[in-house]
């Protein structure tokens, strides 16, 4: 018998299509969502998903070989749709036999849902319009993710509870929606269930655990903020769309700033074009994310967080987490 019944019951569809104790995903969180995080999401009854970001298909083979070695639960593989070797990561998926793979970072390319549900796995997709997201799901996607602007790393321009309001009344009688950004208590996740939400999407809650291979610089720095402290990095120039990042506020979102001048300049030359200017603005996150995380330059680093980051205060175990998490919603459910 579970602690939480009425979490379970509200978490039933999103926990069954997850095949998961809790309906509650990791946000993959490049450097940091690897085999130890995703590993302890889904030993504690949520669902880890390996953030594959800039990594080569070989690299993802290990990565995708070395999770399984530490879980024998459910777990996913997040890819980013503009990667060049997108094809063949999918085609690393398919031997491991993922059961689920998240597409993120844009519109999935012509043919990518079909190549991942043709190995049986299912798909998760994000959409950042309500027309969007019912086109995906007629293209074959199984669940959505609508994630708000408070999420950390990439983020739309719409906030969660709007997002919520728009898409749940629509969507969630008849297909599987979670919500993500900004959520880093209990309480949150009942009224999204409430709402009628299948489950949660987690990230900046779980960055720190005791599990996360994060830099203590990198947790420290977590720990000193509040929600203000993740600010948006700003768009410099209107013809080289820029997707806004979320990240505390240091020195390298300024350098930021000065790759987008530098980018743009090249893209008035000729000397790229655009696809190619905007993987030049990924590599950079690549990279000062690395900083950050791995290296602990919390200075000149990608210290991506989201707004929910001055409820993260101390470093524990994700099964603490997790329970402290499921206790706070069942307490919610329950009064209400």
């Amino acid at each position: 018998m579970t602690l939480y019944p009425k979490t379970a019951e509200l978490m039933a569809r999103g926990a069954a299509f997850l095949g998961t104790e809790h309906a509650v995903l990791c946000g993959a969180m490049s450097w940091v969502s690897e085999r130890h995080l995703v590993a302890a999401i889904s030993n504690a009854g949520g669902f880890g998903v390996i953030a594959c970001g800039a990594m080569t298909p070989e690299l993802l083979d290990n990565e995708i070989t070395a999770t399984a070695a530490l879980t024998d639960k459910p777990f996913g593989v997040n890819l980013i749709t503009m990667h060049p070797a997108l094809f063949d990561l999918i085609a690393v998926c398919a031997r491991h036999r993922v059961g689920h793979v998240v597409l993120a970072g844009g519109i999935p390319p012509k043919g990518s849902v079909e190549a991942i549900k043709a190995f049986g796995a299912k798909v998760i997709v994000f959409a950042p319009t309500l027309a969007l997201a019912k086109k995906l799901f007629r293209s074959g996607a199984d669940a959505l993710v609508i994630e708000g602007s408070e999420a950390g790393g990439h983020i739309g321009p719409v906030s969660t509870s709007v997002l919520a309001q728009e898409f749940l009344p629509e969507l969630a009688a008849d297909h599987l929606v979670f919500v993500a950004g900004g959520i880093g208590r209990g309480v949150s996740i009942a009224s999204y269930l409430e709402m009628g939400a299948s489950g949660v999407q987690l990230g900046t809650r779980f960055a720190c655990a005791t599990e996360s291979i994060a830099h203590p610089a990198f947790k420290a720095a977590f720990f000193r903020a509040n929600a203000r402290d993740a600010v948006a990095s700003v768009q410099v120039d209107p013809r080289l769309p820029v997707i806004p990042v979320r990240a505390l506020r240091n020195k390298g979102q300024e350098e930021f700033t000065a790759k987008q001048i530098e980018v743009a300049k090249l893209l008035d030359e000729g000397a790229v074009d655009m696809a190619a200017a905007q993987l030049q603005i990924e590599h950079f996150w690549a990279g000062a994310l690395r900083r950050a995380v791995i290296e602990g330059d919390v200075e000149r680093g990608s210290v991506m967080a989201g707004q929910s980051v001055g409820m993260v205060s101390k470093e524990e175990p994700v099964a603490v987490i997790m329970d402290e998490l499921m206790r706070e919603c069942e307490a919610a459910l329950t009064r209400a």
